[in-house]
């Protein structure tokens, strides 16, 4: 029976509401059997439903009247396909600019494939692909909706941050003797934080909780064929079944290079959601920062750099006997017969203050956790979230000491991605340097 979660139901902080406050909610399940996205392994489509799936839309309105909308999803990631005419209607519909709106999905591997994401993953029959172009022009409009839902509820309330722990997450980048495997490296480097954003009405009624964890999405593991948002989705599941009404929202941050532990059951998903909800749970609301100011937003796009190739680097793995390395060889040919071989990737960043109390920054694709500790570093760790997974999920985000050492997150990764190869060197610092302009935008100073 699940255990009644109690705090959380606390009177809020006293003072008038800050902010206001709209949320709404939609199943985003997919009606018929879909390839689900992560694995390469897997041979057929979905068999039936574990969890359903959601997106899910705060949106939050300062007293100027400056809105922003936070929009999670129990998803593999939002390719650029998808996010950037999902953003333009929503700014043509409901008036909110770029930097006003963050996507961020929970990454399960559980979930539907989107869009174009992680296309060479799988040899898809003209019948699968129709399916998946269908899912992912159904979902565009459930999105867009989903935003303008959650505009029209808007209400007054209170926001409060803080930060609890976790602990189920490993680093599994583990060295041997032939370079680095993924495995488990309980040397390597976590960030166990979780971040907590939890939105009250004036009269202290709990209306919502986002949380946040830097772990891969992966307890269930390439042999589940059933749909599910995995622990995040269970973590979700648990506090909004323990407090009726209350939406409770899961953000991933940095975790590319982390994966739960241990993993490759439906009780040990279960298991790390109850855990991650009963870490949002032993936080209390007299631990928490109330929230106040403007909301500021910033969003930049800066060009990273691919190492270089050239066509004989791909003609010489026409001949293999991987089917991923070939499929993505005559993808890369592909780009020199039309005259445009991949150079550059366009990478998003976005941030969002709330007064002095909190930034939230925004990175796209599958980031390591070296950038979420290095910005901390930087910046402080106090009143801030550093998310992986938003906007785009483009490949992985190796920071320089990742790739060097190379392995999967570094350079085989990008195959399935459909990128040309690893990232230049100075991938690092060129997103980096967008972070501190971004940063800077919203008035976040580096710590001193």
């Amino acid at each position: 029976m699940l255990r009644i979660l109690t705090g959380l139901l606390l009177a809020g902080l006293l003072g008038a509401a800050e902010y206001k406050v709209g949320l709404a909610t939609v199943v985003i399940t997919p009606s018929e059997p879909i390839y689900l996205s992560g694995y390469a392994n897997r041979t057929h489509a979905s068999e039936g439903v574990s969890l359903d799936i959601k997106a899910k839309a705060m949106v939050i309105e300062d007293s100027r009247g400056h809105k922003i909308a936070i929009v999670t999803a129990d998803l593999i990631g939002f390719p650029r396909s998808l996010s950037d005419p999902v953003t333009a209607r929503i700014s043509q519909q409901y008036g909110l600019e770029r930097s006003q709106v963050l996507l961020n999905a929970s990454h399960t591997h559980t979930g539907p494939l989107v869009g174009d994401n992680l296309h060479i993953m799988f040899d898809l029959s003209p019948q699968e692909r129709q399916v998946v172009a269908n899912y992912a022009q159904k979902l565009s409009g459930d999105l867009v909706a989903l935003v303008g839902a959650a505009i029209a509820n808007l209400e007054p309330a209170d926001i409060s941050f803080g930060n609890t722990e976790a602990h189920f997450a490993i680093n599994r980048r583990e060295p041997t003797p032939k370079g680095m495997k993924i495995g488990v490296n309980p040397s390597g480097p976590t960030d166990p934080q979780v971040p907590v954003l939890r939105v009250t009405s004036p009269d202290g009624r709990l209306r919502a909780v986002l949380f946040a964890y830097a772990c891969h999405n992966t307890t269930l593991t390439g042999e589940f064929y059933k749909i599910s948002g995995d622990y995040a989705g269970f973590a979700q599941q648990r506090i909004e079944q323990a407090h009726p009404g209350v939406t409770a929202m899961f953000m991933a941050l940095c975790g590319a290079d982390q994966n739960p532990n241990p993993r490759s059951t439906l009780e040990l998903a279960e298991k790390h959601g109850a855990e991650l909800a009963d870490a949002v749970e032993r936080l209390k609301p007299d631990q928490m920062r109330r929230l106040s100011g403007a909301i500021r937003t910033a969003f930049r796009i800066t060009d990273l750099d691919f190492a270089h190739h050239t066509r004989e680097t791909y003609t010489a793995r026409l001949d293999e006997k991987n089917v991923w390395r070939v499929r993505h060889a005559k993808a890369m040919l592909r780009t020199y017969d039309e005259g445009h071989p991949i150079r550059h990737y366009p990478y998003p960043l976005q941030a969002i203050a709330f007064g002095k109390d909190l930034v939230i920054l925004a990175l796209g694709g599958e980031v390591v956790v070296d950038y979420a500790l290095r910005v901390k570093k930087e910046y402080g760790a106090n009143g801030l979230i550093v998310a992986g997974y938003s906007n785009d999920v483009m490949s992985y985000i190796p920071s320089l000491r990742v790739l060097k050492e190379g392995g999967y997150e570094a350079v085989d990764s990008m195959i399935y991605y459909g990128q040309p190869g690893p990232y230049a060197d100075d991938v690092e610092e060129r997103i980096f340097d967008a972070i501190h302009k971004v940063m800077k935008q919203v008035g976040r100073k580096p710590a001193r």
